[in-house]
């Protein structure tokens, strides 16, 4: 056990970081705040910091570790569960995009069991996997999503042959057109920012922006020329950083009636190879060569060794491409020109389908055989957006960013919670383990930072982002790895103890089955409740629950891979009555 808070001395501030006098003052602060606290509870002690703002984001790693590991020296995890880091107040609590919900329609749909966002949250996660319908009547409202011809409900349930059910029966729509399109609610203007970028070796130079309606007119000029080469559902590729341009290409896809195939830009031609044969690719998309820590990576030259389809190369810089390419395959700027022939090209009809068309494949990780191929249709990035929303709070006028690849799941998850809730994406070309990376964050005023855990533990060890203002960050979001606690306390003191909303779930999913959220405490690498919509138990040897709460801790489960662990959950959950199995049926 550490030393208790009320024993810390000016000696051991010193020995964490501070100058004398610095630590002398933060002493005074420190005794005055911790006298201050309602009661000695290390929870209301912890929280009082906080309230107070006495650890500032400037202030050494050491010192951080000291006063959090201090106050809760004599915390029994065993008994009382993991230390919270973060409170929710009633204040903030009303603010989030669920709380708002919640305080519009938690009399309606609770009644009197109602009392507020923080107190009632429980209530209605229950009430959300019990009544799907009505939760995603209302979510529906709070997204740019639209349709070209209305379903005929929410839900439906009467064809039994359809395991699950199905969602908006008798709809159709296109998603890329709803990113798109300027809206009164959520409030998105043709002037509104849709994407912030900036490119690696840049770092002083401004931030690079594309309106709504900057982007719209790329989007559709891109899609003008799919249409002069290809036919109307053909799977086409990208294999490519998540760039501007990489974004504009699968928007254009979607918007065209084609499907997108994902595939990472670290692959190997093997990998590539196996993607572009399972999709019945067409053609790929790709670019000459990757900028990563100031080096330029070959990515052409895999792509070629992969497969003799034609491939859409771009420059990595410039507007040259600095390769010779194939017979087959085109320049950017002279695919780009065979739009010409339309003589609106900054125009487009969208190309509607049904809300279960296949508009991308993605592929599972591989890492556990030959991978899957998993068809995302329209509903996918609902979901996915809708949990952006909920969980990790992505509200209008926000700037979000995770470092990612359309090749994973959180690469179109990204891009449809950013322009389906009205935030701006923010997207850094180059590698985001360095400095550069952190400035971008610091420049683009980023107020939703989204990690994976090894990603915190280089910004930590090499002590990159010192001196960086990462204070307008509202929310973090983490997934893909295991939490380190100390790594995150890092990650959360870089903005006055920012909450980190954890996330697990799946390519299948396209979304989480449990995370945490704005109006529940947080622990650092744990995850606060299941995902709304979400129904889960776990089932002993014989199919029976014997837990009537599940709480899963990313740290705790350490010795299973990520996959291993989706998959063993996937088990379980397939023994779930169909009162139980909400989860399944909200994953067309």
């Amino acid at each position: 056990m550490g030393r208790s808070i009320s024993a810390v001395g000016v000696d051991d501030l010193v020995k964490a970081g501070l100058a004398i006098e610095e630590a002398k003052e933060f002493h005074r602060v420190l005794k005055e705040t911790v006298s201050g606290a309602k009661g000695s509870d290390p929870r209301e002690v912890w929280r009082e910091l906080l309230a107070r703002k006495v650890l500032k984001p400037w202030y050494p790693h050491g010192l951080h570790q000291l006063v959090y590991y201090s106050v809760y020296a004599d915390w029994d995890p065993s008994t009382n569960g993991p230390p919270i880091y973060w409170f929710p107040s009633l204040y903030q609590s009303k603010q989030t995009n669920l709380g708002r919900l919640l305080e519009n329609y938690g009399s309606k749909i609770l009644g009197e069991s109602y009392k507020d966002p923080i107190t009632s949250f429980s209530l209605f996660q229950k009430f959300s996997v019990q009544h799907p319908e009505a939760y995603w009547s209302i979510v529906l409202k709070e997204l740019s999503v639209s349709f070209h011809e209305a379903p005929k409900c929410i839900f439906d349930t009467t064809d039994k042959s359809k395991h699950g059910g199905t969602w908006f029966p008798g709809s159709s729509m296109n998603i890329a057109e709803c990113c798109l399109l300027p809206r009164s609610h959520p409030r998105k203007e043709d002037i509104s920012l849709a994407v912030v970028w900036r490119d690696e070796g840049s770092d002083n130079s401004e931030i690079s922006h594309m309106t709504l309606k900057e982007l719209r007119e790329q989007v559709m000029l891109v899609a003008n020329a799919l249409d002069a080469i290809f036919s109307k559902g053909d799977a086409i590729a990208i294999d490519m950083p998540m760039t501007v341009d990489s974004v504009v290409i699968y928007l254009a896809i979607v918007l065209a009636g084609f499907v997108v195939v994902s595939i990472a830009d670290s692959f190997a031609p093997k990998e590539i190879a196996i993607r572009l044969r399972v999709s019945k690719a067409k053609a790929i998309f790709t670019q000459d060569f990757i900028l990563r820590g100031g080096r330029k990576v070959p990515l052409y030259s895999r792509v070629v060794e992969a497969s003799p389809i034609k491939a859409i190369v771009l420059p990595v810089t410039g507007n040259n491409v600095g390769i010779q390419l194939r017979e087959q395959d085109l320049w950017w700027k002279d695919f780009l020109s065979s739009a010409n022939c339309h003589p609106g090209s900054n125009s487009y009809i969208p190309i509607y389908q049904p809300a279960e068309s296949v508009t991308n494949i993605l592929f599972s990780s591989g890492t556990t055989g030959e991978p899957k191929a998993i068809p995302w249709t329209q509903l996918s990035p609902i979901r996915g957006a809708a949990d952006s929303w909920a969980h990790i709070d992505v509200r209008v006028g926000d700037v979000f960013c995770w470092p990612t690849n359309l090749g994973w799941v959180m690469g179109p998850i990204l891009l449809y919670s950013c322009f389906l809730t009205g935030a701006t994406l923010a997207l850094y070309h180059g590698s985001p383990l360095g400095r550069g990376f952190g400035k971008f964050v610091q420049d683009a005023g980023v107020t939703v930072l989204g990690t994976v855990p090894s990603l915190v533990k280089a910004w930590k060890s090499t002590m990159c982002m010192e001196g960086l203002d990462w204070t307008k960050i509202r929310s973090y979001a983490s997934t893909g790895e295991v939490s380190n606690i100390d790594d995150d306390l890092w990650l959360s003191s870089r903005a006055y103890y920012t909450p980190i909303i954890e996330c697990c779930g799946g390519t299948e999913l396209a979304s989480s089955y449990i995370q945490g959220n704005p109006l529940q405490p947080q622990v650092f690498g744990a995850f606060s409740s299941a995902s709304l919509t979400s129904g889960l138990v776990i089932l002993d040897e014989h199919g029976i629950p014997y837990m009537t709460k599940l709480v899963l801790v990313k740290w705790v489960y350490s010795l299973y891979t990520w996959d291993q662990l989706i998959d063993c959950l996937m088990r379980i959950m397939r023994k779930f009555t169909s009162r139980e199995c909400q989860l399944t049926k909200e994953c067309t």
